[in-house]
This record gives structure tokens, sequence and C-alpha cells, in this order.
């Protein structure tokens, strides 16, 4: 039987743990990261957490909608043993009908047919091997631009998040993204590091910060969440020098590099030069009136 549970009726205990043994475990799902990243939201849950979905809320103008969160790539249904796709659409088909809208992506482990979905491509690098294993499997072009990274003499340090925002900020325009939206990621990046799952990398060329990035970790995945690179840190190929970094260091820890995206084929080209591999997931959108 599958139920709707408000977030202040919600067993946070059996939520977590149900989100802990689920094989489609992600760090978005936990109670903590969506209670800072979503302004409200409530669950669907199957019998006694055996499987659950979160459902992120928006209010506009006295409508209520489903609207995937920033910094939230992937959500859907959650579950402990392996979950047939009539399952999933049973959980689709138990939103309530006071949610008008649904913008909703779902994990790449939820597998349902909708005409109202679209696929979109993650990347996703295995790192449970060595690292001359791994790093031989980078194109050539990368191993170039690391190995330039060396020779220019860039130093790699944790820095503050503070630092990153500011480079962000000066090199980046995201128009979508609010300040609102830049005060969650700031409170998330605090309690993750708090929690010990974040690492916040910067890259220095004479003592001057030229790029940065935050890494989430789970027991499974090292999440790419965020990064900023000045453009003398372009020149310089900071990304390949701070994801080589990340994988040097992860390398044979059972866990995934997830890059979190992307549909743009420079970056996924990028992506894709580490050795990564696709990673599918899907967009609902739908509308319930």
């Amino acid at each position: 039987m599958i139920q709707y549970v408000k977030r202040n009726q919600l067993d946070d205990d059996k939520y977590n743990a149900c989100i802990s043994a689920s094989l489609q475990s992600r760090i978005y799902a936990y109670t903590w990261y969506l209670d800072i990243v979503a302004d409200s939201w409530s669950v669907l849950v199957l019998n006694d957490y055996q499987a659950v979905m979160p459902l992120p809320r928006c209010r506009r103008f006295m409508i209520q909608y489903i609207s995937q969160p920033f910094f939230t790539q992937q959500l859907g249904v959650f579950s402990k043993e392996n979950i047939p796709t009539e399952s999933i659409e049973q959980f689709i088909s138990n939103i309530p009908k006071f949610f008008l809208k649904i913008a909703l992506q779902f994990n790449s482990g939820n597998h349902f047919f909708n005409d109202k979905i679209e696929i979109k491509n993650n990347f996703i690098l295995d790192l449970n091997e060595n690292y001359n294993v791994l790093y031989k499997r980078f194109s050539k072009g990368r191993k170039h631009a690391i190995q330039q990274g060396m020779k220019k003499e860039l130093i790699i340090e944790e820095v503050a998040f503070k630092e990153v925002l500011i480079l962000s900020k000066e090199n980046y325009s995201f128009k979508e993204v609010s300040e609102k939206e830049y005060q969650k990621l700031r409170k998330l990046v605090e309690v993750a590091k708090k929690r010990n799952q974040a690492i916040i990398m910067g890259v220095k060329k004479e003592n001057k910060l030229i790029g940065g990035a935050v890494f989430l970790l789970d027991t499974k995945r090292v999440v790419y969440l965020f990064s900023a690179i000045s453009q003398k840190g372009k020149e310089l190929q900071v990304g390949s020098f701070l994801l080589n970094a990340i994988i040097q260091e992860h390398s044979n820890s059972k866990k995934m590099l997830d890059f979190e995206g992307s549909m743009t084929p420079s970056i996924a080209s990028f992506f894709k030069s580490f050795g990564a591999e696709i990673e599918t997931y899907s967009l609902l959108k739908k509308r319930l009136l």
C-alpha cells in the first residue's frame, strides 16, 4: 500500500534507512539534503518504508506543483529491492491530484513508460580500480591537459567555499539561479562539510585562485556538484587538473564518480574523455488537470 506522508509526519530514521539501503541510493534524497534545497516536500511511502518517493513541492499563486530543486539531479523511487516498471507507475499514479503540475527527474534505476518523459544523460566513472588503470583510459588530449597543469606548477588544495562562490560570480552569469538558490547552496555545502560529506578543492597559480569545485560524498558516489573556473584557469586546463585529482584520491574506493551531466555536447565530450560512461535518467513533465 502506498501512502502520502507529509514532511512533519515522516519517520526520519526509517526514511533515511530506506534511502541508504536502496539500490538507487542518491545523496540528494536524504532528509537533511531535501530540507535545505526544497521549499517543502512530502513523500509517497510503500508499506513500512520498503520504498519511498520524495515529492519536492512548490507553491505559486495558490497552485501547488512538484518541481526538481536546484543542485538535485536525480530523485524518483528508492527501494530496498528491485522495483518493477509497474510499481514505478503505481507511485506516479498515487501522486495527489492537488499537484497540478509535475516536473520531476527520476533516478537511473527507475524504468517506466510514459509519453511525458524526456531521457537525459549523466556520466559516471567506476572508481573501483587502481589509478594507473583509470588514467590509461583517459583520452590522449585529457592526459596532455593534465600534464600541462603539472608543468605550469598549479597548486591544488582545500579552500573555503566562499572563495569558489566569489570566483563563480566573477566569471559566470547564471540568470536562472536566484540569490535565494545561492543561499541554499551555501547552506548545503556548509552542512555537508560538517557531516564530512563535502570536499572543496581549489587550484591556484602564483597564490591566486583560478578554479575550484565542490564534490559531495556518500557511500556509493562522489558527486561533482559545483565548479567555477576563471578565464586564466580555462587556459591552463584547471577542470582536467581538478577531476584528475579527485579520481586519483578516490581510486580503489568502490565508488562512482558522478559528473552530473551533461546534455551539452562539448561538456559531454569532456566527461567522456576521462573514460566515463553514459547513465540515462528520465524527466517526467505532466499536468494533472
